[in-house]
């Protein structure tokens, strides 16, 4: 294994101080809360008392003692987390200090270390136009470290966004039920049916990264616009007032049809932009899944 680049590291160590504080003082509570169990696991024998469920009578015990003993079970706490990340070119972009991709690896941080510190289990899946990296879920600092340091990291052969590559290899690759957390721009179509799949086997949460310049273009004169995963180019008169609102029409029906999509299928999202701080909108979510 090639050695990690000290700048590498001390990102890692950076982005770990930074969303440290943020997991023990605001998210550790939210997401326990948030997330249940994903279901029961027996506990222990008891004699019956008037008013059991007559079907958690174990029989075995009740024949053996002469008198009905019933079985308990508490919640099965321990969860597992994946991190289902976007590191298509168009993260590269941002009109403010920190890329997509930077805002992705934060996000992603402080989602595994909120994991663990509950301790479950987490799991990365990191894809572009193909499967990129998967890492199986487990537990620990160390590997949590690990996950981190790739979407910081990972320099992926792929350039364009395609959803379903990411899905598919999830449903494939992660059969038993697991909380799902899908980081990416969304610059993408014809995902829509795999999606529904992956919601009803999977507690499904799309992250959704935004940045403002993408949809509100500043009056700049003609600007030479390339698109960051396919190469193309476009003159743009950013002088002309109807084609700055056409474009911000554009990307608001867009967002909108993306937002109806979600609601009818049942996925929770959460609007992240790169001029605001991410910490509010995903203490929102939590609270309102509470």
């Amino acid at each position: 294994m090639s050695a990690i680049p000290k700048e590498i590291l001390k990102k890692v160590r950076q982005i770990e101080i930074q969303t440290r504080r943020l997991v023990n003082d605001l998210l550790a509570g939210e997401y326990h809360s948030t997330f249940k169990g994903m279901g029961m696991e027996f506990s222990e024998v008891r004699e019956y008392v008037p008013g059991d469920d007559i079907r958690t009578i174990d029989w075995n015990v009740t024949a053996r003692m002469n008198k009905p003993f019933v079985k308990q079970f508490v919640e099965e706490r321990e969860l597992t987390v994946i991190l289902l990340v976007d590191i298509s070119a168009s993260g590269q972009y941002s009109s403010q200090r920190h890329t997509k991709n930077e805002i992705a690896a934060e996000l992603s941080a402080l989602l595994a270390l909120s994991a663990i510190h509950n301790n479950d289990k987490v799991g990365l899946i990191l894809f572009t136009d193909r499967l990129e990296k998967f890492i199986a879920p487990k537990k620990g600092k160390t590997h949590v470290l690990r996950v981190i340091r790739e979407v910081l990291s990972f320099n992926p052969e792929g350039r364009e966004t395609k959803l379903e590559v990411g899905l598919d290899y999830l449903n494939k690759a992660v059969r038993r039920k697991a909380v799902v957390f899908l980081i990416s721009d969304f610059i993408n179509e014809g995902y829509e049916k795999l999606m529904r799949v992956v919601a009803r086997r999977h507690d499904l949460i799309c992250i959704n990264l935004m940045d403002r310049r993408e949809s509100d273009l500043p009056n700049l004169g003609l600007l030479n616009l390339r698109d960051a995963e396919t190469g193309e180019e476009l003159l743009v008169d950013t002088a002309d007032s109807k084609v700055r609102q056409a474009l911000g029409i554009l990307a608001a029906r867009e967002s909108s049809a993306r937002e109806d999509f979600f609601k009818n299928c049942g996925i929770d999202r959460v609007e992240i932009k790169t001029d605001q701080s991410y910490a509010q909108p995903l203490i929102n979510f939590f609270r309102s899944r509470d």
